[in-house]
């Protein structure tokens, strides 16, 4: 009953991505939530949900890929180059709504932008489109993690997942206070930020990602689903509770975040 809540399966072969799909089955991964994050991205993460069973999409716009957005100079996207602007992006998932699990991988990033004006714009457009259709969100906020935290909090929306999440830990507490759930990585192993989440927040707030093929705990290997398994161990470990526990409690919270 493992859950990945955040992965980005198009950025696998096909052919690689049919082994990555087996490997996860065999070790017990019952979901992956793919992103998407621009236009042409959100076509393919559709055309993926209904290959695997298992994979359920997540339809969204990246920050720094929407294109009334400017980013510092010698920063390169891999998928920048949509031709589709903001409103024509969210029309597109308000009309394939009933074919997603939530909207994302949507946000704000002032790392690699200063442009917090239209990201802000952008922003809080999204949350209304979640608001009139019900979703989730899936939140990236690189460098602007309390911003997001205090828009988000005006909304009525609460059904919240905070992606990568590297705020402080008084940040954690307000964000976990506003029901907000946060997802572990693969990662948590040599992170000290993530050992300290897994600690403070509450198991019912919690959730496991990869953001394959990224953040892999294996230096020479791509991240992928199957790895689930190695964040549940550590999660167990620092809660000092059954694996079978923590397993059941995050695929409860993925059911209660995303299915209902």
């Amino acid at each position: 009953m493992l859950v990945d809540a955040h992965a980005h399966l198009d950025r696998f072969k096909e052919e690689e991505l049919d082994l990555v799909i087996e490997r996860a089955e065999k070790d017990k991964v019952s979901s992956i939530i793919t992103q998407g994050v621009n236009h042409e991205n959100n076509l393919i993460v559709l055309e993926l949900a209904k290959k695997y069973n298992i994979v359920k999409a997540a339809l969204g716009l990246y920050p720094l890929n929407a294109l009334n957005v400017e980013v510092i100079e010698g920063y390169n996207d891999y998928d920048r180059n949509t031709k589709i602007g903001v409103d024509e992006t969210l029309k597109f998932i308000k009309k394939n709504k009933t074919k997603i699990i939530a909207i994302g991988e949507i946000g704000m990033d002032f790392k690699f932008s200063k442009d917090k004006e239209n990201q802000i714009k952008n922003f809080n457009k999204i949350i209304e489109l979640s608001e009139q259709i019900n979703k989730p969100l899936i939140v990236h906020s690189r460098g602007a993690e309390k911003e997001c935290v205090e828009i988000l909090e005006t909304s009525s929306n609460k059904k919240v997942h905070l992606h990568m999440f590297s705020g402080n830990k008084k940040l954690i507490k307000k964000a976990e206070s506003l029901g907000y759930y946060f997802s572990i990585p693969c990662v948590i192993n040599k992170s000290h930020h993530f050992q300290m989440m897994a600690e403070i927040v509450n198991i019912n707030q919690l959730l496991t990602e990869t953001d394959c093929p990224w953040l892999s705990p294996f230096p020479a290997k791509k991240n992928e689903p199957a790895f689930i398994k190695f964040t549940i161990d550590k999660i167990a470990e620092i809660k000092k509770m059954d694996k079978i526990e923590v397993e059941n409690n995050i695929f409860m919270n993925y059911q209660k975040l995303f299915l209902k």
